[in-house]
């Protein structure tokens, strides 16, 4: 096959796919007979276009590295019991520092053997001696594991919350994340209920199961050790009251795989909890140990039920009941299902966009890209003649791969997109211009209209190579460190160059190569 041949049908196969992808998102479409031949994929509007809700979290991540000293206390007396050493009460000091008694000084160079071989990350300064010979040591991480730790908590309060998102429903939300100052943004493209995500963004979600201490009055001031008291919400009148209960949890929502709302049979909502083999094997154990007692299922420190275990429970599925409205139930399914948050976020800023002023964006910028295109296409033709028009023709092709690009990757189009749309009209027709002007110059020097055309597109090369690698350059710098709306624009002005690069170097070359050999002597309208 001819190379003329391999480039018409490139340029066919490229103008259909386009319009295959761009179809979807022209409006109206979506409820005609094509939809179903058509991809699921289209345009999506930004937060400044569509309205929606714009949120700045804070991860207290000091919580998370805490929570991590707690665990690592607990890991040392299990790391220590397999050595035969004997470690007692480690517990938080002032949130940042880990203390235990070594109750067997003579057992001090094995153990501290055990820390510097096990355990690197804990620093501290020198044990001191208790009564008895006991020795007390206050330790503390190392402020490279803090800052890693730190950084992980970041990264996965980043994925969980996008998770939840997810499955929240929310169409191309923009999330990011700021390390200076354990930040993450969140744009939610239209979301109305600002309540809602904020509660479904912000729930911590830490699930545990404790056994309740019905033989302890939670009002008394002395408790006894390992009892703790927690708030319950009363399922009949909704007051909240207090429940003694073990502190140490007896199984976590680390072991759940699955959550979902279901109903019972008098159609009160509930969540359904499925949970993971080796959790499966704990809660088998649990029930079985504990018939006739009571379980308490406690989601962020408060007791949302405490049922009685009538029997052992094998198979891994568990509920949570709590007089859930149906949107509560749904919500936290959602939060289980995606996970805990490592730490506890606050909402540091809050912003609704009402799609008014969405709609105003759209309007104005459409009205912008209308007028500056119309003023393009009608100076390329009188300018250029009936070559302005191939231009003219080929920026209209241009304009079908951008859209058909932005749906196709799934981009979000914002404000600053449709300007990088309205800036791609003028920089589309540039390539244009350039080789327009030096085929001009090959036939005054007397070159023959197919030899100009093809001298005209190859030295014009250079200059047009040079000019889009800046462009190129200058977008991925936008991109890369751009927010949520400069991000769009930098999309926008990429996939405009490179479409724009495509229509004017090669479909305008096989164009005007294949007049030029059907005109011959008579020239080019040019």
């Amino acid at each position: 096959m001819k190379l003329t041949s391999w480039r018409t049908l490139v340029v066919f196969c490229v103008f259909h796919l386009s319009l295959l992808y761009a179809l979807p998102s022209v409006p109206g479409i979506e409820h005609t007979f094509l939809a179903r031949f058509l991809p699921d994929k289209k345009i999506n509007l930004g937060l400044d276009l569509k309205g929606g809700i714009h949120l700045t979290l804070g991860v207290e991540v000091s919580k998370a590295v805490a929570n991590s000293l707690a665990q690592t206390g607990q890991n040392l007396r299990t790391e220590a019991q397999e050595e035969a050493i004997v470690i007692l009460r480690p517990r938080l000091v002032a949130g940042d520092m880990l203390e235990f008694v070594l109750p067997r000084g003579e057992q001090q160079a094995k153990f501290e053997e055990l820390l510097a071989k096990r355990f690197p990350e804990l620093v501290g300064g020198a044990s001191r001696a208790v009564e008895s010979g006991q020795l007390r040591y206050t330790m503390r991480f190392t402020d490279v594991h803090v800052r890693q730790l730190a950084d992980m908590a970041l990264d996965q309060a980043l994925r969980t919350i996008r998770n939840r998102i997810d499955q929240f429903g929310v169409a191309e939300p923009d999330i990011r994340k700021q390390t200076a100052d354990n930040r993450i943004q969140i744009q939610l493209p239209g979301i109305s209920d600002a309540g809602r995500a904020v509660q479904l963004l912000g729930q911590t979600a830490n699930l545990e199961f404790h056994l309740v201490r019905d033989d302890v009055d939670p009002a008394k001031p002395a408790l006894p050790v390992g009892v703790a008291v927690y708030p319950m919400r009363d399922r009949t009148d909704g007051a909240e009251k207090s429940i003694a209960l073990d502190r140490d949890a007896l199984l976590t929502g680390a072991e759940i795989t699955d959550a979902r709302p279901s109903f019972d049979q008098t159609n009160q909502a509930y969540v359904l909890l499925n949970l993971s083999s080796a959790g499966a094997a704990i809660f088998e154990r649990i029930t079985g140990e504990n018939v006739n007692k009571r379980l308490a299922i406690v989601l962020d420190g408060k007791v949302y039920s405490a049922p009685v275990i009538k029997q052992r429970i094998a198979g891994g599925r568990a509920s949570i009941t709590g007089g859930f409205s149906t949107a509560e139930a749904q919500d936290l399914a959602i939060v289980l299902r995606a996970g805990s948050l490592p730490a506890p976020v606050t909402v540091l800023e809050e912003r609704v966009v009402g799609p008014s002023l969405g709609q105003e964006s759209i309007d104005s910028g459409l009205k912008a890209s209308a007028v500056g295109g119309i003023t393009v296409l009608v100076f390329m033709a009188v300018y250029y003649g009936m070559s302005g028009v191939i231009a003219d023709i080929m920026l209209s092709f241009t304009m079908l791969m951008i859209v058909a690009g932005l749906a196709a990757f799934g981009a979000t189009l914002t404000l600053p997109g449709i300007a990088g749309i309205a800036l791609n009209i003028g920089m589309a027709v540039d390539a244009n211009v350039l080789i327009y002007e030096r085929i001009r110059e090959e036939l005054r020097r007397g070159l023959t209209p197919l030899a100009a055309v093809k001298a005209g597109f190859e030295r014009a090369a250079v200059s047009i190579t040079d000019s889009t690698l800046t462009s190129i350059i200058a977008a991925a710098v936008l991109y890369q460190f751009g927010t949520g709306p400069i991000r769009g624009f930098a999309v926008t002005l990429s996939l405009g160059i490179f479409a724009s690069m495509f229509t004017a170097v090669f479909v305008s070359r096989l164009v005007f190569e294949q007049w030029a050999r059907r005109t011959g002597a008579k020239g080019l309208s040019i």
